[in-house]
């Protein structure tokens, strides 16, 4: 599977990030099934906590347009960082819950990309199952 299109794509969502703060710009997209993709940056806020990553904005972004867990295909999260950039802990959880267990998730810098999935990221994971 060629991942570039989908990569090149987080990279330039990257562009828009509002990072102030860190200077650390990350980018992300989702492709769904039907060929359609949503764009996620990273937004900072004065009150860290109020701050939303890339991949957060991306995932919910197809979700507040009607899509589900079953519609997404893949998912790169991109930054021009020396290792290829890690969703947090926080992004873990949530994307544990919104995209398919198996999903591709492609992680990326401006020299290489891996391919990793939510069972990889977060074996562990608390899920409505916990409840």
């Amino acid at each position: 599977m060629d991942y570039q299109e989908i990569i090149k794509k987080a990279f330039d969502a990257a562009k828009n990030s509002y990072s102030p703060y860190s200077n650390f710009k990350v980018g992300a997209c989702v492709e769904m099934n039907d060929g359609v993709y949503f764009l996620g940056t990273n937004i900072e806020n004065a009150a860290y906590g109020s701050t939303m990553c890339a991949e957060r904005n991306a995932v919910y972004g197809a979700y507040c347009n009607g899509y589900t867990k079953s519609d997404i295909k893949q998912l790169a999260i991109a930054a021009d960082c020396n290792i290829v950039v890690s969703p947090c802990g926080a992004c873990r959880q949530v994307l544990s819950e919104l995209i398919p267990e198996k999903c591709p998730i492609i992680l990326a810098n401006h020299q290489k990309y891996i391919i990793t999935s939510m069972k990889e990221l977060l074996p562990m994971a608390f899920t409505e199952e916990n409840l």
